[in-house]
């Protein structure tokens, strides 16, 4: 099913290279896998679609704790672009995935064809407030075995905030913690949500690619806010406001996919 592994710097990372058409690497969020990308990504117009599974998520192995950062994470994806010969990309991803992407586009803007923020979760600040619950979740799984981490971050007044005002947020949180390498990923959570793009405001309004900004309401881990913040310091990007996951999810994943579609076909 077209999934390839990459060796970078002695360590094994898993990507999917699917389709035929102009190249799009589309990146998940944080803790996520090709799998969530799969779930919104369009089948028209076509493009050929690799996504990278970040170290320490998905299939891809950790590596050393020095190289869990938003820039490695970048490095990785520039060193696999390079490996493929891909062609000035489009290149994009969801909330940890569209902060790689934004760090991409701002470094190395002529090596890219257009750009896609989707649901970010961060602006360009490291460690934002809504990183925060990720970081409290990575402690937790840190420290204690499983049950008991969620246990404890079940007892806490972020879980109650999330269950109330972002189920969706809180549903991805408790996953976490059924992760069989609990105390690594944790580190990998707290360590990320700790980070940021590593780019400037006057930075990302220099940017001058064909962008497409996707966010949504109730989402407190991926703030309206955010997404309407980047759309307007890029010039002439798009927002376009999809369905809430946690209000219907068919309706989130068909918006999601038309977005892209509408993108994508206006680039062509």
């Amino acid at each position: 099913m077209s999934l390839h592994s990459f060796i970078r710097d002695g360590t094994t990372l898993r990507y999917r290279d699917r389709g035929s058409g102009p190249p799009v690497i589309f990146q998940h969020g944080l803790g996520g896998d090709d799998a969530q990308v799969a779930g919104v990504f369009p089948d028209t117009p076509p493009v050929r679609r690799i996504t990278l599974e970040c170290r320490g998520q998905g299939g891809s192995e950790t590596g050393p704790a020095s190289a869990l950062s938003i820039a490695s994470f970048a490095d990785d994806i520039l060193a696999l672009a390079e490996d493929l010969d891909l062609a000035c990309p489009i290149v994009g991803g969801i909330s940890m995935g569209a902060a790689i992407a934004l760090r991409l586009a701002v470094r190395h803007p002529r090596r890219f064809r257009a750009l896609v923020i989707a649901r970010p979760a961060w602006v360009s600040a490291p460690f934002p407030d809504n990183m925060r619950p990720y970081a409290e979740v990575g402690e937790f799984l840190e420290r204690y075995p499983a049950v008991e981490a969620r246990k404890r971050f079940e007892a806490t007044a972020t879980a109650a905030l999330l269950a109330r005002e972002a189920p969706d947020n809180l549903a991805t949180l408790l996953g976490f913690f059924g992760r069989p390498d609990g105390r690594a990923f944790g580190q990998l959570l707290a360590t990320i949500a700790a980070d940021g793009p590593g780019v400037s405001i006057d930075e990302i309004s220099q940017l001058r690619l064909p962008t497409l900004v996707l966010g949504h309401a109730a989402d407190l881990a991926h703030p309206l806010a955010y997404a309407k913040r980047l759309a307007s310091l890029i010039p002439d990007a798009k927002l376009v406001e999809v369905t809430p996951k946690a209000v219907d999810r068919p309706a989130f994943e068909a918006s999601f996919r038309s977005a892209l579609s509408d993108f994508f076909g206006s680039l062509s």
